[in-house]
């Protein structure tokens, strides 16, 4: 018997082989059905508009208000609506900070503010309490003189972090140049616009703009409608009802023909590029998920075109991605960008521009349609599994007239889309033509090849601007001549003066200098130990944690990564041995080193001093003082540049050191600030073990 069903089902599976062609690819089956239920929908008095979604999967709720307000113009008040979201969420006039904070944090939940939203989330157990603290922290604010000027301080404390930080300036001047400057979108924030805010500017924004005549309450989770219903009446109905201010502004336009804005950082590293154009896309335009297709194949992502061309095959940068966005209110942006080494900012720019007329030109593949619509059902599928997207989707469908199917037809629209409607939308929304090319590098280094890119046979014109999107005059890169008097003893007898003198540095026979940065939100601590008998010791730490260790005694060295030791080799040997030295300039008034020539560093004049070919020092013409050391290193085959600059010099025992050591190693950024700094004490020769 067991033989014969062994028979039944081989030929049973061979009749199914047989209607099989494996050959062919499957076709796809239908889009599946999306049942997103529908938020139900109540509104206050005041005109505050409440979505509530009940899903009882999970003990938890979660509440989003969205003020849904045209831009706003904050004018030479810049920084207002920052300083507004900052102070919100301190408490109440009913509760203080502290307290407040103790019991959100007691109760294991989340309360956070913008300028012009909020958000919470917590068990449902605790939902009506957390209700009421976010409505009553939202509606009766505790603004107080002492914590504004805390929130002050520190947002010009990011500002002044930001002041030599490429990536900033370079975003800035983007948007600056594409809608001017005295567009909500276009205008930026700074020290003097910051000073000019005072706590009665902070008062009259909220009053202006917190209200609730474009508010939006989104609540999901375990709940109940009439219970919902309830503590929202109550808790926010003392919400007084009012309407915001309305601005006219201009409507900005592109520049008339593709163009370069040239932007000068003499501290940059490598190259910020950004190829953009506006664009007049809403949610509710019928190519909406066209042109989202279009820019996913584009730059969308690890598959997308720019970072196959720009990094996979060219090696130019770490990635290189494109944006589409979409604005009810007005233009919004396209953007193709690429931090890229300063050797190929001009091949950088000919392939992006390259990338865009290709997509613009010839139609993309089936396959590359097809994948990329595999992509975002994937994301939409999973998406649906966190309550926050459903909040998301309800408000979509109210604020941006979208229709009341539009998402449960999401796929089923997403899998209609053509290989035709994906480049009519690149055409409509990917300009070549009037596209404005945002350089922000150094142009010592990148201008002169980048004069001579070319588009359709024509040079690119290039158009020049300062940091803060100002039209400035083309840089002057010519060194300036050296005085008959200066030589390079000079330099060095200059620098060293104004440390402190020769005695003085003669007399140093060890100093320890300890550090603290912060990158990525990661605290780094640096001590470094130098001795005047040829000892180096360098140990980088992250939360206490040794990341990088070197330690030089007089002939050996080793270097210790992530608990790897490894001993130096002749080459690291001979680096680390003109480190070692407390003020190497001591070393080269004997020579070996050479004066090439007047730079300008930061704003400063600036001898320019070559120790060797990867390395350089920049010492200033006015003070004297080492401003700046560049070096360049062969790292995973690229050549990778690092500039180090030293600024806010400080006596320690009548010797000047700098106490901010910021250093720029490819897209990675970083501040150390020295804490402390010891004179012949603190070391031993121990620590050259």
């Amino acid at each position: 018997m067991k033989k014969i069903y062994t028979l039944i089902f081989v030929l049973f599976a061979a009749s199914l082989s047989a209607q099989i062609d494996r050959t062919q690819m499957p076709k796809p089956g239908p889009a599946p059905e999306i049942n997103l239920e529908d938020p139900q929908r109540f509104e206050l008095k005041n005109g505050l508009k409440v979505l509530v979604v009940e899903n009882h999967k999970l003990p938890r709720v979660s509440v989003q208000l969205r003020i849904d307000n045209p831009p706003i113009a904050e004018g030479d008040k810049a920084g207002v609506s920052s300083l507004t979201a900052s102070l919100l969420g301190k408490g109440s006039k009913t509760i203080s900070k502290d307290d407040f904070n103790e019991e959100v944090d007691f109760l294991g939940a989340r309360i956070n503010f913008g300028s012009q939203s909020a958000y919470a989330s917590s068990l449902s157990k605790y939902f009506p309490r957390i209700l009421e603290l976010m409505a009553d922290a939202g509606i009766n604010p505790n603004f107080t003189q002492e914590e504004f000027e805390k929130e002050k301080e520190k947002l010009l404390t990011g500002l002044k972090t930001e002041e030599k930080d490429v990536k900033a300036i370079s975003q800035r001047v983007q948007s600056a140049l594409a809608y001017g400057q005295n567009h909500p979108y276009g205008e930026f924030t700074t020290e003097t616009t910051v000073n000019n805010v005072t706590l009665a500017d902070v008062k009259q924004f909220y009053a202006n703009y917190f209200v609730p005549a474009n508010a939006y309450l989104v609540i999901i989770g375990d709940i109940k409608l009439e219970e919902t219903k309830e503590l929202v009446e109550t808790y926010f109905t003392p919400w007084t009802k009012a309407v915001p201010p309305s601005f006219q502004f201009s409507n900005p336009v592109d520049v008339q023909y593709t163009q370069i804005s040239f932007v000068d950082v003499p501290n940059a590293v490598q190259s910020e590029i950004s190829v953009q154009n506006l664009v007049n896309l809403k949610m509710s335009d019928d190519d909406y998920l066209s042109g989202l297709m279009a820019n996913e194949i584009l730059g969308g992502g690890g598959e997308g075109r720019l970072f196959l061309n720009l990094r996979e095959d060219k090696g130019y940068t770490y990635g290189s991605y494109s944006g589409l966005g979409d604005d009810k209110y007005g233009p919004s942006r396209f953007r193709a960008v690429a931090s890229v080494r300063n050797a190929v900012t001009d091949s950088s720019v000919v392939e992006l521009l390259k990338e865009i007329n290709r997509i613009r030109e010839t139609p993309v593949t089936e396959e590359e349609l097809k994948n990329t619509k595999a992509k975002y059902v994937g994301r939409f599928v999973m998406a649906l599994e966190d309550p926050a997207t459903i909040a998301r989707y309800a408000l979509n469908i109210e604020t941006e007239n979208l229709s009341k199917d539009f998402y449960k037809s999401y796929l089923e629209n997403l899998n209609a889309i053509t290989v035709n409607d994906v480049q009519n939308a690149a055409k409509k929304y990917f300009s070549s033509d009037n596209a404005r090319v945002v350089v922000t590098g150094k142009g010592s280094e990148v201008l002169e090849n980048l004069e001579k890119v070319t588009l359709n046979g024509k040079t690119i014109p290039i158009k020049y601007y300062d940091k803060y999107a100002t039209v400035a005059e083309k840089p002057n890169y010519e060194a300036a001549e050296i005085p008959a008097d200066i030589d390079i003893n000079k330099v060095m007898n200059n620098y060293i003066n104004a440390i402190g003198g020769k005695a003085k540095l003669e007399a140093v026979n060890s100093y320890l200098l300890i550090a603290e940065a912060e990158m990525q939100g990661m605290k780094l601590n640096l001590e470094m130990k130098k001795t005047s008998k040829d000892q180096f010791m360098q140990d980088v730490k992250v939360m206490g944690n040794s990341m990088s260790k070197q330690v030089f005694n007089k002939e050996s060295g080793y270097v210790v990564m992530q608990g790897q030791r490894k001993e130096m080799d002749e080459a690291e040997l001979k680096k680390v041995r003109e480190e070692s030295a407390p003020f190497p300039e001591l070393g080269y008034l004997n020579g070996g080193v050479v004066l090439d020539g007047i730079e300008d560093i930061n704003g400063k004049k600036a001898y320019k001093i070559k120790i060797s070919e990867e390395k350089t020092l920049y010492y200033d013409v006015e003070s004297g003082l080492k401003i700046q050391e560049v070096t360049k290193a062969e790292m995973m085959g690229q050549q990778m540049t690092s500039t180090t600059t030293f600024s806010d010099y400080r006596e320690v025992q009548g010797i000047k050191f700098p106490f901010s050591i910021a250093q720029t190693v490819g897209p990675q950024s970083f501040e150390f600030i020295v804490s402390e700094i010891k004179v012949n004490e603190g070391v031993s020769d121990a620590d050259f073990e």
